[in-house]
């Protein structure tokens, strides 16, 4: 008995008790669960299609959720009108300014978008003499060389460049179909989503915790507070940032007298959406244009490219952002690299948001772990 007791009390010393073991068994476990679920994938397709159609609305109405739902809460509060009504009125107010958009801002943003397309090739020729003037310069003989072919490289891949592939598949009645038909769809059914979420999401977090454990519960509720709280932020600030970007772009673009620069500001905002490389992604068609004018002007689409980083960084981003979601800047430059790379531009844009809800469930995870585990003596008090 004695033995036994003593070979038990070395299988938990060794092994039940062991950090290194505990973390090498959860791996194995994790990656046994990836290879079965990989061998059975064929099981999950009607899934994985399924929430193909339905992701583009749903991911839309909870952006515009997380905009609005601050708005309509406000609304409610001021006007002491039902929730309901108060929706409909903010919904007539946005269809509103969709119907001017259409009106006004569209045709705009079009003409100016067709112009600019039109001088592309005036742009690039002038690029493409600015890079040929530098590979003429008498570098050292290995810069020579390597001016030389990176120049010939670029030149190589921007030639070919063609829409045949692009035209290829939008020849295709079907796939063109296809897409008209998802815009429509999402475009439809986003709104009803948007509605009932503004509606009843206060709602749903209590809907789905009945389900559970009353035990459960109340952590549920707090790690589901935190994760909404940290997309909310992330939503409002991103998208805050981005019109502060284009609005810093356009008038420094309009002062130094930069043509198209209200259209390259919009370009600008749209790619700020993307943290830290955003602006600089911009910069580059604003360079093209800048070079067909004056190497003054280029000078001076660098330095308005200078004040805009320094204001968004010291005063907007700290302002409408703040810190909230404590992720290092390498950090984001790994994620936008990994997911970009797997994911495509849904990986860079949606990346950081899911990192950022990852990061809750993990750290809650962490946490409930160092409570219930004795691998952790000073981790059985409660936070």
């Amino acid at each position: 008995m004695q033995n036994q007791n003593g070979q038990a009390t070395w299988f938990r010393r060794w092994v039940l008790d062991n950090k290194v073991v505990a973390g090498l068994i959860v791996g194995l476990v994790i990656l046994a669960t990836i290879y079965m679920l990989n061998k059975v994938s064929f099981i999950f397709d009607p899934v994985v299609k399924f929430l193909g159609v339905v992701a583009g609305p749903i991911l839309l109405a909870t952006a515009f959720y997380y905009l609005l739902n601050p708005l309509v809460n406000w609304t409610e509060r001021r006007l002491h009108l039902k929730r309901m009504w108060t929706i409909l009125i903010i919904f007539t107010v946005l269809l509103g300014l969709i119907i001017w958009g259409l009106a006004v801002f569209i045709p705009w943003l079009g003409t100016q978008i067709s112009s600019f397309a039109s001088h592309i090739p005036a742009y690039w020729h002038k690029v493409n003499q600015v890079v040929e003037q530098y590979s003429r310069q008498d570098y050292a003989p290995q810069a020579d060389a390597l001016v030389k072919k990176t120049s010939a490289e670029a030149m190589t891949w921007v030639q070919s460049l063609n829409l045949s592939e692009t035209s290829k598949g939008l020849s295709s009645v079907g796939s063109l179909l296809g897409s008209v038909v998802g815009v429509v769809v999402t475009l439809v059914t986003f709104p009803v989503i948007l509605y009932y979420l503004l509606q009843d999401g206060a709602r749903l977090p209590h809907y789905v915790g009945q389900f559970l454990p009353p035990r459960l519960q109340p952590s549920f509720y707090s790690t589901l507070t935190e994760i909404n709280q940290q997309i909310s932020n992330y939503v409002r600030g991103t998208l805050a940032v981005c019109f502060a970007v284009m609005i810093m772009f356009g008038i420094g673009y309009t002062v130094i007298g930069l043509p198209y620069g209200w259209l390259l500001a919009v370009i600008a905002g749209l790619c700020n959406i993307i943290p830290f490389i955003g602006s600089a992604l911009a910069l580059v068609p604003a360079f093209a244009v800048a070079l067909s004018g004056n190497f003054m002007l280029v000078v001076q689409v660098f330095i308005v490219f200078l004040i805009e980083q320094t204001l968004e960084s010291r005063v907007v981003s700290p302002k409408l952002m703040g810190h909230s979601l404590h992720i290092h800047p390498v950090t984001v430059l790994m994620i936008l690299l990994s997911a970009g790379t797997v994911f495509g531009v849904l990986g860079v844009v949606l990346g950081i948001p899911v990192y950022a809800v990852l990061k809750v469930l993990c750290s809650r995870l962490y946490r409930w772990w160092r409570h219930v585990s004795s691998l952790y003596p000073d981790g059985n008090t409660k936070e």
